[in-house]
């Protein structure tokens, strides 16, 4: 399936600002450099002094701008980059340049030779300014640009309107004359019936029913939602299928949405709508989350070596068949992956198709027994997230056979493919094992209200309750 071209467009877009905060970062250490070799060297060593180009410059121009692209993208700077702030940007520049500094002064500019500690001062300040102007200043000609180009209508957000009878009249008069200020582009809409009136501005493109057959068929990047009367078994389901496909979610508030402080928008102009996001957690937690499973995963494969080793042994001494096990689990995005474990069961457990482990359940091993009760077969998915298919925490991945049953009873399920699954799960956590579709269902709550609620504060109690589970024995 081809990638949808606004994806395309954003890709392009991430690497012209990449470029330019490359030569941003290599020409400030140039001009640092020069800085430091004329002035506070030349004072202490005396005017005479030659100004020479050694290794550590060119270390610099090729280091600097690496650490700062990998600084850049750790505070999530290079994500939905035709939605830009100035003000934010602003903001998220000096931040990342007050953060980064302050690495690279301890790492690097600590040892450097000056008459005094307010040489230190002096040069950690010209370096900050160096490294803020000349990244900053190419980034508000870019923004600056972009936003006229939306302005212009050169650049546009192909977007769908979905609503009742009351809810679209009113969206619909309330966006369509900012349409050019926010870059919408209003393509058509989706209600129970045909509205009079609107359809000399706006084409009928059927009911919200028919919404999976349009994203197969229209190129979209935005849907702005309008219910009065709201079927929220519908709305649900609506949700559900626009998060699926990757696209922008706003909902026109209500008065009472408006109160409670739900509302936001950026730009004075704009019609303020809900966003509905499918992932709360900062881009630069995302980042650090990552990091994180990467470092522990890495650490405990050495670790645990050895115990790897003496699993083996008895798993392939306990019964016939392979140590490990592999069958395809559904991941991130909804694209299948190769999950590994330790044995538990005897081979060939599922020769009449995918079945649940149950309390008594004679397909597992003796050995199997004690690693489901510490799970220790679970161990080998520590490699899975290393390989990127896992996280160390997030909601569990299923089979396709079992995910196609839940989805029947509850369709809000296909949400958990926003995030990596995990190796543990708060839903595990506060449920345990499922034995069935309806115990997995039940299962279900507590993994949505990670996904409402995941930050790294979370992560870090999930895998704190983890561990005693392990220690009390408690799988099964």
């Amino acid at each position: 399936m081809p990638q949808p071209y606004f994806r395309v467009r954003n890709a392009r877009r991430r690497w012209k600002y990449m470029a330019h905060d490359a030569l941003a970062a290599a020409f400030s250490w140039l001009l640092f450099y020069g800085y430091r070799k004329l002035f506070p060297e030349r004072v202490f060593m005396g005017w005479d002094a030659p100004v020479e180009v050694d290794l550590n410059f060119y270390f610099g121009l090729f280091a600097l701008p690496l650490f700062w692209l990998l600084a850049h993208n750790f505070s999530g700077y290079y994500r939905d980059m035709e939605r830009k702030s100035r003000l934010a940007e602003l903001s998220t520049t000096i931040f990342t340049t007050l953060f980064g500094t302050v690495v690279l002064f301890f790492a690097l500019f600590l040892d450097d030779v000056v008459n005094n500690y307010k040489d230190y001062y002096i040069n950690v300040l010209v370096y900050i300014a160096c490294q803020f102007f000349l990244t900053w200043l190419p980034r508000l000609v870019h923004t600056t640009l972009m936003h006229r180009r939306i302005r212009s209508g050169k650049l546009r957000f192909p977007a769908l309107l979905i609503g009742d009878h009351n809810g679209m009249q009113e969206l619909f008069r309330t966006m369509h004359p900012n349409r050019y200020l926010s870059g919408n582009h209003l393509v058509g809409y989706l209600a129970p019936n045909p509205i009079s009136g609107l359809e000399e501005n706006l084409p009928y493109w059927g009911n919200s029913t028919e919404i999976s057959k349009i994203l197969k068929e229209r190129e979209l990047e935005d849907v702005v939602i309008s219910m009065k009367e709201t079927d929220h078994q519908a709305m649900q389901k609506l949700i559900t299928d626009l998060h699926i496909a990757g696209l922008r979610i706003r909902i026109h508030p209500n008065m009472y949405d408006i109160v409670s402080g739900t509302v936001r928008f950026s730009n004075l102009f704009e019609t303020p709508l809900i966003e509905v996001h499918a992932l709360k957690m900062p881009d630069w937690q995302q980042t650090t989350k990552r990091l994180f499973d990467v470092l522990v995963a890495a650490t405990m494969l050495l670790l645990l070596a050895p115990l790897f080793l003496v699993v083996a042994l008895l798993v392939s001494l306990d019964s016939r068949g392979g140590v490990f096990y592999s069958h395809e689990r559904i991941g991130l995005h909804g694209k299948p992956f190769q999950i590994f474990k330790f044995r538990s069961m005897v081979a060939h457990a599922e020769a009449k198709g995918p079945a649940l482990s149950k309390d008594g359940d004679r397909r597992i091993t003796r050995i199997g027994r004690w690693m489901r009760k510490y799970r220790v077969d679970e161990l080998p998915q520590f490699y899975n997230v290393l390989k990127g298919d896992m996280s160390l925490v997030g909601p569990r991945p299923e089979r396709q056979y079992f995910i196609d049953q839940i989805v029947e009873i509850a369709p809000q399920y296909v949400l958990l493919h926003r995030v990596r699954p995990g190796i543990t799960s708060w839903g595990q956590v506060k449920y345990g094992y499922a034995e069935n579709v309806s115990e997995m269902v039940d299962r279900l709550t507590f993994d949505l209200l990670y996904l409402q609620n995941v930050n790294l504060l979370l992560d870090i109690k999930i895998l704190a309750f983890t561990v005693i589970t392990v220690l009390r024995a408690e799988g099964k």
